[in-house]
């Protein structure tokens, strides 16, 4: 058969997904589809995005964070973090104030309305990720989310 020759017409009765399987990328975007597909819905209820609430909760249990440090921990360009900052402020959920040793910066905080939203928010994630995950043993889901980091952290 030639390249240009098509195949036989062949029916697939069972679609074989050994190989994609086989593969850490391929299992870790199924799993975080499992996720948001939960996530998305529970948090459209706080109107947060999967990157909004993540922005949010670093800068609650990390007052002052700045936003280099935002941009690095998540994996955001500045430009893209510029405009979700300032949209996070007009809904008054985050307020700027000068870093304390860093001059040019400035840091970032939540506010009352942005601290008692993320409350809710977290709460809500982590039953979700609880019922997601509901099939891992606790030590399961501990070990899933360590060999995870050790793939995208640095060594």
């Amino acid at each position: 058969m030639s390249a240009r020759e098509p195949a036989p017409a062949v029916a697939v009765d069972q679609v074989d997904t050994a190989y994609l399987e086989s593969l850490i990328g391929y299992n870790a975007r199924r799993a975080a589809l499992a996720m948001i597909e939960v996530f998305l819905p529970r948090m459209a209820a706080y109107d947060l995005r999967p990157v909004d609430f993540s922005v949010l909760s670093l800068v609650l249990h990390n007052p002052g964070i700045t936003s280099r440090q935002l941009c690095s921990t998540l994996g955001i360009l500045p430009p893209n973090l510029v405009g979700m900052v300032n949209l996070l402020e007009r809904r008054e959920l985050i307020v700027r104030a000068p870093h304390p040793t860093d001059r040019r910066a400035m840091g970032l905080h939540l506010t009352a309305r942005g601290r008692k939203l993320m409350r809710r928010a977290e709460r809500t994630a982590s039953t979700l990720e609880a019922e997601v995950a509901s099939r891992l043993s606790a030590a399961q889901a501990r070990t899933l989310i360590r060999l995870l980091q050790k793939i995208y952290r640095p060594a």
